[in-house]
């Protein structure tokens, strides 16, 4: 399996253990990541607030890019998803704008290929029994609430891999490689995301209520989908007790035995060596 790879920002910054992780764990479970040449920001969650036309351009770019590869285009952040998927919309949907962006991208739009989130890609074109067969590292006991943001899988007409209230692929991906997915209220709700650097006060409300409801849910540690989300519920919680955040490819990485997630522990604001090594998965 092949596809072409936007990284985005977050993966390549701050969040450098969640494309390290990405790629890995990729590798590992034979699927062929090919970065995109060139690639641009989406606009995150800034642009569309500033010009809405700006807002479109910028992933359209990226949907440009993709579409000469014929591969499908794969990202594992929610807001570049999300982005590229509303950019490929107009494109497909609206002539007058697909031929301003024909214009000023100087690319012809043929409607190949479709922006995907890793985690549909994981769920829907490996089987759950491919994943299994590669475990060297069972997560066995770990129990895991798995956190998919407010953004990945809605709308559902947008994304319709998932159901945009009660989740499960990252569940099903984490229970694959051995841990427990525990039942919990708190999937889809909103961290606070970018309102960290305006309003702190708020994000450290919404993620505190969101990391103790994985305590009372019985969760060890959460995992997240989402470059801002992990930042938030790792940096503003304040809870009884420490929660480590990981990303699921962090998580599917250690089950899968892949090396040099060693050197990303460090970069976790709650260190989650203590938990590993208390369960065995860390030396």
């Amino acid at each position: 399996m092949k596809y072409s790879y936007y990284p985005g920002c977050t993966a390549k910054t701050t969040s450098v253990e969640f494309g390290f992780s990405t790629e890995a764990v990729c590798e590992a479970l034979g699927v062929e990541l090919v970065e995109l040449e060139d690639w641009s920001c989406c606009g995150a969650s800034s642009a569309h607030s500033l010009n809405h036309e700006l807002s479109l351009a910028l992933p359209a770019r990226n949907v440009a890019l993709a579409q000469d590869t014929h591969l499908d285009l794969v990202t594992s952040c929610p807001a570049c998803y999300q982005n590229s998927l509303k950019a490929d919309r107009a494109l497909r949907e609206d002539e007058a704008w697909r031929r301003k962006m024909e214009e000023t991208l100087d690319f012809r739009y043929n409607g190949e290929g479709e922006p995907r989130h890793l985690l549909d890609v994981l769920s829907h074109d490996l089987s759950l029994d491919e994943i299994r067969a590669r475990v060297v590292k069972p997560l066995k006991g770990l129990k895991v609430a798995a956190y998919y943001g407010c953004v990945l899988v809605r709308p559902p007409e947008f994304t319709g891999w998932d159901d945009a209230e009660h989740p499960m692929t990252m569940d099903r991906l984490l229970e694959a490689v051995g841990a427990e997915a525990v039942d919990w209220s708190y999937k889809v709700d909103c961290c606070g995301a970018s309102l960290t650097l305006s309003r702190g006060e708020i994000v450290t409300k919404l993620s505190s209520r969101i990391v103790n409801g994985a305590i009372e849910a019985g969760a060890d540690c959460i995992a997240t989908a989402c470059g801002i989300c992990q930042i938030n519920l790792d940096t503003r919680q304040k809870c009884e007790r420490e929660v480590p955040i990981f990303y699921f490819t962090e998580l599917m990485g250690i089950a899968l035995g892949v090396s040099g997630l060693e050197k990303m522990w460090g970069k976790h604001g709650v260190d989650p060596r203590p938990l590993l090594r208390e369960r065995g998965f860390l030396a």
